[in-house]
């Protein structure tokens, strides 16, 4: 079976609690269950986890034992080249998401340090993004695995 490690970054431990105006009222736990479901849909595997410190979250990028990654960096997608080096040293498709859209918030958001080196950015669908990036990893990774046919 496939594995995704669906990654999050700072402050999203708040989420329901947190700017609700912006990020919605489902909890970061809400999130974890919808990809639960979905990924079972497509016969993967996920591990989901969160830290609100870069280093914890570079050591998981490091250790990822995937077939694909799914990553919300929060604030640190504006501000970390440390996440960019990481994300970029790894041989599996990376999708960036974001539950609001950065390019409808303050200018300091409209830059991503990690857009450049994944494989597709999915924002401002709130709980949708993390959805819709599953569907996209589960085309890639079965579009890259042969038929038993």
């Amino acid at each position: 079976m496939s594995k995704i490690l669906i990654l999050n970054g700072p402050n999203l431990n708040l989420l329901g609690q947190r700017e609700p105006e912006i990020y919605g009222r489902e909890t970061l736990e809400d999130i974890e269950a919808l990809c639960v479901e979905r990924a079972a849909r497509h016969g993967l595997e996920i591990a989901f986890t969160q830290s609100n410190h870069e280093g914890v979250l570079i050591d998981h990028i490091q250790a990822a034992d995937c077939q694909a990654m799914i990553l919300n960096a929060g604030a640190l997608t504006h501000s970390s080249v440390a996440l960019l080096d990481a994300v970029r040293a790894l041989d599996v498709p990376v999708i960036e998401v974001h539950l609001s859209n950065p390019y409808a918030r303050e200018s300091y958001r409209h830059h991503s340090y990690i857009s450049p080196v994944v494989r597709g950015v999915i924002c401002g669908f709130g709980s949708q993004s993390y959805l819709l990036a599953m569907d996209a990893v589960a085309k890639m990774i079965s579009q890259a695995t042969p038929s038993s046919t």
